[in-house]
């Protein structure tokens, strides 16, 4: 590579921007909140128009740990991708 790398090769500094804000949000959400909730539905039983549905409400903890790692991961590739040039 005569003159440094091709600009077809070198990252786009917008993907780490965009991938730092998405981290840091969602680990400032897994701090706050603590959990992720959703409801699972399966079906069970249909017989013509009457059709009869199992709801489940589920859960994933999020540790601690993983909040704080995903916003120190997400600071980390903002700084990253504010100190390129352009």
């Amino acid at each position: 590579m005569i003159g440094g790398p091709s600009p077809e090769t070198t990252m786009n500094p917008w993907i780490f921007r965009i991938a730092g804000v998405l981290l840091v949000a969602a680990g400032a959400y897994g701090l706050a909140e603590g959990e992720v909730r959703y409801t699972k539905e399966s079906r069970e039983l249909k017989l013509g128009p009457v059709e009869l549905a199992l709801r489940e409400q589920e859960r994933i903890e999020i540790p601690a740990w993983a909040g704080y790692g995903a916003v120190g991961v997400g600071v980390l590739l903002l700084l990253a991708a504010g100190g390129r040039k352009r």
